[in-house]
């Protein structure tokens, strides 16, 4: 066993439902992460960390104090492109795609996946990209069901120690051996 394989990876989840947007199983899609990577035969390389309610701000703060090599995004994203967090009184504010890639930009030696599970996340993906070598975002609207199916195939890949390529298809196949039709909604970009 290389010593590689002995690192802890921190996963990072940024959660968001700003007031105003559809209720989103948000806690289901994290409760099956932290499942899938507790019952994974690596799950001592593996720390989760979760932030709910997820402002702009929020998000460098809990990459500079947690230090992540996985960072998670959960929630809407904007079909005119965007990130949907939660301004101060919990209303949906969008992050612009240049501002989160350059935020990443900040972060491309510690940050090895960005997996943004949100609709419309292609633009971000495609942008983010340029700085993280593994980002995976979403081509159109994805359903509850698949995005959380996509979760549970890619961190049980993960978990088990496979590569993120080999997660992304898992995660895929997931949601088809779950009965939806939305397994090529993911997209996976390679720095």
């Amino acid at each position: 066993m290389s010593s590689s394989e002995n690192l802890i990876k921190n996963v990072l989840i940024l959660a968001a439902n700003p007031k105003g947007t559809t209720q989103l199983r948000l806690d289901e899609e994290v409760r099956e992460i932290d499942m899938g990577l507790q019952r994974s035969r690596k799950r001592d390389q593996f720390i989760l960390k979760q932030q709910w309610a997820v402002r702009p701000r929020d998000v460098h703060r809990a990459i500079l104090d947690f230090r992540p090599q996985i960072v998670h995004f959960c929630g809407h994203g904007a079909e005119n492109g965007g990130l949907a967090l939660e301004d101060e009184a919990g209303k949906i504010q969008l992050v612009d795609v240049q501002a989160l890639a350059s935020l990443f930009e900040l972060f491309a030696a510690q940050v090895e996946c960005v997996l943004l599970n949100t609709c419309y996340s292609e633009p971000q993906a495609n942008a983010i990209s340029q700085h993280i070598d593994y980002v995976i975002g979403m081509n159109q609207k994805i359903g509850d069901k698949a995005a959380i199916n996509f979760s549970v195939g890619f961190y049980d890949a993960v978990g088990a120690g496979e590569s993120y390529d080999f997660a992304y298809q898992l995660g895929c196949r997931a949601i088809q051996m779950a009965g939806t039709s939305e397994q090529l909604t993911p997209l996976i970009k390679k720095n």
